[in-house]
Parts: structure tokens; C-alpha cells; sequence
């Protein structure tokens, strides 16, 4: 899969785990497509260790749904540890 297309699937992913996660995230568009590649690549990488899928098909739902899962899991962590610095910075 090349660069671009690989931007634009965390791209995507990051708006569906944004929009599948309940309640208010923090962060605008651009928070979203890091957020969004890093769990593409963070899903990709544990999907590919654990259960043998392969990134390098765009048009896969196996590709999608790692990035999918990985941005969720990526956007989850970033809310608790925003949270976390917000509520500890009042104190």
C-alpha cells in the first residue's frame, strides 16, 4: 500500500473509531489523522503478529477493520491520558 494510501486509510479509520467511541473527544481533524495512522499502524502491526493479516491490500476488510480496532484502541488511550493531564493540572 503506498504512503498516501495509507494516510487516507487512517484518515478514515480515525473518524469511524471517533465516531463509533461515545461521548466527546478532544482534538480536531489533524489529531485525528495521526491518531488514526498510528492505530492503523499500531493495528496493522498487532493483527499481523497475533492473527497473520496482511496490510498491503487497500480495498481488504481485514486491513480496514485492524485500522479500525487499532485507531480505537489509540484513541482511548490518548482520552485517558488527556483526561488525566486536564483533571491534574486543576489541582
Amino acid at each position: 500500500m503506498s504512503f498516501l494510501a495509507f494516510l487516507l486509510l487512517g484518515l478514515i479509520a480515525g473518524a469511524i473509531a471517533k465516531a463509533i467511541l461515545p461521548g466527546k473527544q478532544g482534538g480536531g481533524w489533524f489529531i485525528t489523522l495521526i491518531l488514526g495512522v498510528v492505530g492503523a499502524l499500531l493495528g496493522g502491526w498487532l493483527g499481523g503478529l497475533l492473527f497473520g493479516i496482511d496490510m498491503a491490500e487497500f480495498w481488504s476488510i481485514s486491513t480496514w477493520l485492524t485500522a479500525i480496532v487499532g485507531s480505537i484502541v489509540v484513541l482511548l488511550i490518548y482520552g485517558l491520558v488527556t483526561r488525566n493531564s486536564r483533571s491534574g493540572s486543576r489541582a
